[in-house]
């Protein structure tokens, strides 16, 4: 986790809702007021985000109390206490907001992730989550995907070599892309996105150490396990939901990578409210 960047994030939600200033506590609630709230769960999800929470209350006053009484990953179910915060009372409503939002949007990512995750259970396959994230939270819901049962694709352009059909076609070629990759890296793997039988050859003859299957059928996502062998880790992507992935993990591949986890999860419905 870069501690760093989640201070950053949290510095830019703060600019963004409390600006100046939460204007209606300051007319409203006394300076000096002390107020105890309950997070509450108002449907059943997984819970995942805590920590961030901690840490946007920590930036907004170091002074406030943050008790949880539910460890991540656990499905907690409508009607059950998350966590009691008490603190300055304005101090609570300013953090209030921003807290639930991550708090919601991470439980929602992790609780898809589990769904996806119960689909293969018993099956040698892990589901992965993209890049398609919300710009500025990625490690916050890669994190979410982590606590739901999945595991991390790259974070990002930076840490990870994955020639897509935009870098086939400007290199000339699946295998003139691994090629130039090959002689100027050789620390990093090298995935390469396929989207047929043919393509797929050119990649493993050229030495890709990882082959994504781009919206294949799953009979051709079969075949392609065929024909790897094992030479390379093999990951599936596209089109996948709950009503397909357990067949596609049927097929033997790796990984199965979804961006549906990140970009499409339903935020949890929780709550905050003072006792």
């Amino acid at each position: 986790m870069n501690s760093e960047l989640l201070k950053e994030t949290i510095r830019l939600a703060m600019l963004e809702d409390i600006g100046h200033g939460d204007i209606t506590s300051l007319l409203v609630v006394p300076e000096d007021s002390e107020a105890k709230a309950r997070i509450t769960a108002k449907e059943d999800f997984v819970l995942a985000g805590m920590p961030f929470v901690k840490e946007v209350l920590d930036a907004i006053d170091t002074a406030i109390a943050v008790q949880a009484f539910i460890p991540e990953g656990t499905a907690v179910k409508k009607g059950e206490v998350i966590a009691e915060i008490s603190g300055n009372a304005r101090s609570l409503l300013a953090g209030e907001r921003i807290a639930l939002n991550i708090l919601q949007r991470i439980s929602g990512i992790a609780t898809m992730t589990r769904a996806y995750a119960g689909k293969v259970s018993g099956l040698p396959v892990k589901i992965a989550d993209t890049r398609k994230t919300t710009p500025g939270m990625r490690f916050m819901e890669k994190y979410g995907v982590r606590i739901g049962g999945g595991v991390n694709h790259r974070f990002g352009l930076y840490d990870g070599i994955l020639i897509k059909d935009n870098h086939i076609k400007m290199a000339g070629g699946v295998g003139r892309a691994v090629g130039l990759a090959k002689e100027a890296h050789h620390l990093l793997k090298i995935e390469v996105e396929v989207k047929n039988l043919g393509e797929l050859k050119e990649a493993l003859n050229a030495g890709a150490d990882v082959i994504m299957l781009d919206n294949m059928s799953v009979d051709d996502t079969k075949e392609a396990v065929n024909i790897v062998k094992g030479r390379a880790v093999i990951e599936a992507s596209g089109n996948v939901n709950l009503e397909n992935i357990r067949s596609i993990a049927e097929t033997g591949v790796d990984i199965i990578s979804i961006g549906a986890l990140t970009h499409s999860a339903r935020a949890a419905d929780i709550s905050m409210k003072i006792i």
